[in-house]
């Protein structure tokens, strides 16, 4: 009998009920936090038409982004599958007023269909089973003209990380994908920017920026030591990572995704 894991769902999707410390500590509580969460404080602005819309935040995890979005002005809704995430989202969301729901991504058609001018998903695609699926839900959420936000793990950085650090045989067999059956957080589906492109095509959505974010830091041989090397990281980041080819090698893709107002032929 396969081992069943308390940290996969019944349709196998990675959540993080139980791992809440976890991931907060290894995803926000060092220099690459601040550079995800600088870069796109820097992005964002220039990569949406933000005119203070409605904004559906799915897998709004420990509740960053739905702050960044209620400062400027929009009303958010943040969703969330894990209780113990939509419990630190609330924490950390204080008094602002951002309805909370405990809900998974499959089921926001039904319980939260919109149509939405905005949607953000970011790193929520790599921790599910079939994250095709997933795109096209979200597409199907959206309102002619509206906009996603949706960023992604890298499956072709993961790889090449894997060879700094000597994994060779790894890399070369492709066996990138975690497992979700214990506490590391590699994710189970790691995805391609041709993957992306592809399957947001095939949802009705056109592809209108990109940009990867973290194209050096998670290559450094040793990280920064002092406030003027971070900076001078945090610059050089901002500066290659929406220039080809260095965007490519991304630890997260980040896009913007449109719906356009006539069905694309």
């Amino acid at each position: 009998m396969p081992e069943i894991s308390p940290y996969l769902s019944a349709v196998g999707d990675r959540h993080f009920d139980g791992l809440a410390d976890k991931f907060a500590g290894s995803l926000y509580g060092g220099l690459r936090g601040e550079l995800r969460l600088a870069l796109l404080d820097r992005l964002l602005p220039e990569m949406l038409d933000l005119q203070a819309q409605p904004v559906l935040e799915v897998g709004g995890g420990l509740g960053q982004l739905a702050a960044w979005l209620n400062d400027r002005g929009h009303p958010v809704t943040l969703t969330e599958p894990a209780g113990e995430m939509l419990d630190r989202a609330a924490e950390h969301l204080a008094d602002r007023p951002v309805p909370r729901h405990r809900l998974p991504l499959q089921s926001l058609p039904v319980e939260l269909p919109g149509p939405w001018p905005l949607v953000t998903c970011h790193a929520v695609l790599e921790w599910l089973a079939d994250p095709r699926a997933a795109l096209a839900t979200l597409a199907g959420l959206m309102a002619p003209g509206g906009q996603l936000s949706l960023m992604v793990f890298n499956r072709d950085a993961l790889r090449l990380s894997n060879v700094v650090k000597g994994n060779l045989q790894k890399a070369l067999d492709d066996r990138l994908e975690g497992q979700g059956r214990r506490r590391r957080l590699t994710p189970i589906s790691p995805l391609t920017h041709g993957q992306v492109v592809a399957w947001a095509g095939e949802a009705g959505l056109c592809v209108s920026q990109v940009a990867g974010v973290r194209v050096f830091h998670d290559y450094l041989r040793a990280p920064p030591e002092t406030a003027a090397d971070r900076q001078a990281l945090l610059e050089l980041e901002w500066r290659y990572s929406r220039v080809d080819p260095h965007w490519r090698l991304g630890r997260y893709l980040l896009y913007t995704l449109i719906r356009p107002e006539e069905p694309v032929s």
